[in-house]
């Protein structure tokens, strides 16, 4: 029976907190006893929601999470490339006692899937069992990958109310489009305080450190 793995992020856009990558592994029989637990892309479920069933998934499933920390992001010469190199590690990880086929679908984060598909094998360590499927909007076309974006997700979410707890501050949910993180980054940005949670290397960072520069000079 052929086993099935599924990987999709969490947390790739914002401009604070980790980036979360999730797998799940599952026997291919199973993807629609999945379906029937609710799984399905992350973005169209409700908080509550995605904790009920990733409570299930965890409980069931054998699974693997990688997480970015922004300091990761910011040294990484590709994001891309990052997380294709996280998607192998979890890739790696699942497969390490597996001495059968498995199948693996990833939501592919680049335009270029040929080129990003080729990254992520060439990692992979046991390229003889693993047929390697990635596609744009797999999440919501392949439950296991559905499972793995519940995952990520509320892994994702953790991660960011340890860190709401850890300042006592509430900064939103780390997209730049969210007023109460584009209130927090403007008033915070060179504050050494937060630096461990800041993305310096995205554009709207690096615009607000360009502005704090030139008004230094004057």
């Amino acid at each position: 029976m052929t086993k099935l793995i599924g990987i999709d992020d969490a947390g790739r856009g914002p401009v604070l907190g980790p980036m979360v990558l999730a797998g799940v592994l599952i026997e291919s029989s199973e993807e629609m006893g999945l379906k029937k637990m609710g799984a399905k892309d992350s973005k169209l479920l409700t908080s509550r929601q995605r904790g009920e069933i990733k409570e299930k998934i965890v409980a069931r499933f054998k699974y693997c999470v990688k997480v970015s920390e922004p300091i990761a992001i910011d040294e990484s010469d590709n994001l891309n490339y990052l997380e294709a190199i996280k998607a192998a590690m979890i890739v790696n990880e699942l497969t390490e006692d597996l001495d059968e086929s498995v199948k693996v679908v990833i939501d592919c984060p680049s335009v270029n899937i040929s080129s990003w598909s080729s990254d992520v094998q060439k990692l992979i360590e046991k390229p003889q069992l693993v047929s390697l499927v990635c596609e744009h909007k797999a999440d919501l076309n392949h439950p296991v990958v559905s499972a793995a974006s519940i995952v990520a997700k509320e892994k994702r979410e953790d991660e960011m109310k340890k860190l709401r707890q850890e300042f006592g501050i509430d900064f939103g949910s780390g997209y730049p489009a969210d007023p109460k993180t584009k209130e927090f980054i403007e008033g915070n940005f060179n504050n050494l305080k937060y630096k461990k949670i800041i993305r310096f290397s995205w554009n709207t960072v690096k615009r607000l450190v360009k502005v704090k520069n030139q008004q230094s000079l004057f």
